[in-house]
């Protein structure tokens, strides 16, 4: 089974390894922060965490608060709780759209401490509300998987399907549902249990929509 990365988010294609950030490298170097946030989260996009980790944090001595958030991702996907809601929650004071997003996926993971769903999900809501940004596709989709999953909130499929209709329209058609369907297949850790009848019927959905690789993924789990 194939390892999703999560956060927010991951709707980039891998970079070539040998042309990973080469747009961004001159002005990284040069110190622009932005740049170096950007190279950073092209790194971190191809799997390369300790790099990533490397230029966010040149990024965010510059100044740039969602390289802060980049860094509380990381440190999120390296189980390292406590510094990424650190980092997250400095982020989002600081207002980083990005920085809000991951302090929601800290409050709904038990491995991270004390759930705060309520705070969770107006924090998701805000971040939706940016439709030029990135954040507002990943902050519509956290926002389907938590009514979703039914952890925290009543379960609410009708709702969970607008989002994620939602941050499909301003991606791809059908990623997001395609997105929660493989979540649900191999669970989140302090999230997501692994449950495959609703790994079923949000890649059908995916398929439904048109998304080609939710029609594969609901084969290869329907005759599991």
């Amino acid at each position: 089974m194939r390892h999703i990365l999560l956060l927010l988010f991951v709707f980039t294609s891998l970079a070539r390894a040998n042309a990973i950030g080469s747009q961004y490298q001159e002005q990284a170097d040069a110190g622009d922060a932005r740049a170096q946030y950007y190279l950073a989260d092209t790194y971190f996009s191809s799997g390369d965490s300790q790099k990533a980790a490397q230029w966010a944090e040149k990024a965010a001595r510059g100044g740039d608060v969602d390289a802060m958030a980049l860094l509380s991702q990381i440190h999120f996907t390296q189980g390292d709780y406590v510094q990424a809601k650190a980092l997250a929650q400095q982020a989002n004071i600081a207002g980083s759209k990005r920085g809000a997003i991951m302090l929601a996926r800290v409050l709904v993971n038990t491995q991270a401490g004390n759930t705060d769903y309520p705070k969770a999900i107006a924090l998701l809501q805000t971040a939706t509300e940016d439709l030029d940004s990135d954040s507002a596709v990943d902050a519509q989709s956290l926002l389907g998987l938590i009514y979703a999953n039914g952890v925290g909130v009543a379960r609410d499929d009708a709702k969970a399907a607008a989002w994620f209709k939602r941050s499909s329209s301003l991606s791809r058609t059908g990623y997001a549902e395609y997105w929660a369907g493989m979540l649900f297949q191999q669970g989140e850790k302090g999230f997501i249990t692994p449950n495959k009848q609703k790994a079923l019927y949000w890649l059908n959905l995916s398929c439904t929509e048109g998304f080609d690789t939710g029609c594969e993924e609901f084969d290869a789990l329907s005759g599991e």
